[in-house]
């Protein structure tokens, strides 16, 4: 495995990172989840991987996600050896502080998590998506404290315009706060969007981004036209993708072919090589995919296979925000 700094913090993560939205008791929304049982070799692998890296969020599993979590670190592995990433602001529960980023909400969400996680504090505490009805500085001020108090090492956010990533910073850096070290973008061979604004503004204030559904919810893993229970089930992911990008998924195909390895690879190799992505989130539903994650580190794709790869992709609506 491979190390690498996340944004300005002083925290060392892993390049793949373990995905823990599917590991989580299922529920009629969501039925591929996998149960605590089931998750157990997953969470195996990714310590005998050396994967460090593992993000959750309060809401996956309704809080189930963040608990198995906490107690497959127990199980197999210390604490202080696992990088742990959480997130606040979608709804937990009807009320004020059950949703979005004020200070109220924050406050009782940081709690909640560390109860489930059975832990004293996160490494890095994550806004889930932009909150419109509450002001930058009350966000910011309040992760701060977060912050202040120990229970967070460092924060970051996930999906919004880079207008108001910027915004959110701006407010940080004018009341010398804590600013963000990292950005979870939805960012894949089928999805570039962030290229065009995102990423030079990560760039220029050395902010790393941790890339989500990087393998398309798995259509980037497999030729054209195959289904798997969670591909079939995930009206998530069906949001996103409509497998209208066959000719990428053919490119895809066509390189791990000439290479003799699994697609998967080939996809993750290609979001590796963006400079300012310090590690993309594997959803795994089995062990081999971790194998596989891990693997696409030691992929080295030709010029010309680079072009293959992008050549298909036209511009497209931003997605996941």
């Amino acid at each position: 495995m491979d190390y690498t700094g996340l944004g300005s913090s002083s925290l060392q993560v892993s390049r793949i990172a373990l995905g823990c939205m599917a590991l989580a008791e299922p529920t009629d929304r969501h039925p591929w989840t996998l149960d605590e049982d089931t998750a157990q070799p997953i969470f195996r692998r990714a310590v005998e991987l050396g994967i460090t890296l593992w993000d959750t969020a309060n809401v996956y599993g309704h809080g189930t996600s963040e608990e198995i979590l906490g107690r497959a670190v127990r199980r197999y592995s210390r604490r202080e050896d696992v990088v742990i990433a959480t997130k606040v602001g979608l709804p937990m529960h009807d009320g004020p502080t059950g949703s979005g980023l004020s200070r109220r909400a924050i406050m009782e969400q940081i709690d909640a998590s560390l109860r489930r996680l059975g832990t004293d504090y996160v490494d890095v505490y994550q806004v889930h998506r932009f909150d419109p009805d509450t002001p930058v500085e009350e966000t910011m001020e309040a992760l701060h404290d977060v912050v202040d108090a120990g229970k967070a090492r460092c924060i970051g956010a996930s999906s919004m315009a880079a207008w108001r990533f910027a915004k959110m910073q701006h407010a940080a850096d004018l009341r010398s706060g804590t600013a963000f070290v990292s950005m979870q973008n939805q960012y894949s061979l089928v999805q570039r969007e962030e290229e065009r604004e995102m990423f030079g503004l990560l760039a220029d204030q050395g902010v790393s981004s941790l890339t989500w559904c990087p393998l398309a919810s798995g259509r980037l893993a497999r030729p054209y036209g195959q289904q798997t229970p969670r591909s079939s089930n995930d009206q998530i992911g069906k949001q996103f993708f409509d497998d209208t990008d066959r000719a990428i998924i053919d490119a895809v195909q066509t390189v791990a072919e000439a290479h003799s390895i699994a697609m998967a690879q080939v996809a993750l190799a290609w979001v590796l090589r963006n400079p300012v992505v310090a590690a993309p989130i594997v959803g795994a539903t089995s062990p081999h995919h971790l194998d596989d994650a891990a693997a696409a580190l030691t992929v080295a794709l030709t010029k010309q296979e680079h072009i293959m790869l992008t050549a298909p992709y036209s511009p497209r609506q931003p997605t996941g925000y």
